[in-house]
């Protein structure tokens, strides 16, 4: 998580190191609204991805470790690992949503 938070600053401060400021008409308005819709969709996507990975890592382990135990069990774990990963689909369709209206 650490890693993660560290990542994203680091991003953000790149783009305010690197950014340069343009001369203000309607037209730079348009341009940089369309350039913060892409940027909100992309981190939709990007950060649903990342939790839905780390969700399905934790499930896959704790599931992997109860069917070293019980191998019945193997059916009750896949509706979990479904669940995390529909976290990753939210986020594409929120990205979606954004990108669309």
């Amino acid at each position: 998580m650490k890693r993660l938070i560290i990542i994203l600053v680091l991003l953000f401060a790149a783009a305010i190191l690197f950014g340069q400021e343009a001369a203000p008409s309607a037209e730079n308005e348009a341009e940089s609204a369309a350039m913060w819709k892409y940027i909100a969709a992309a981190l939709a996507v990007g950060i649903s991805c990342i939790a839905g990975g780390i969700a399905v890592g934790q499930i896959g382990s704790a599931a992997m470790g109860a069917m070293s135990e019980n191998p019945e069990l193997s059916g009750k774990a896949l509706p979990y690992a479904g669940l995390a990963e529909g976290i990753c689909l939210w986020g594409f369709l929120v990205a979606l949503l954004i990108l669309v209206i």
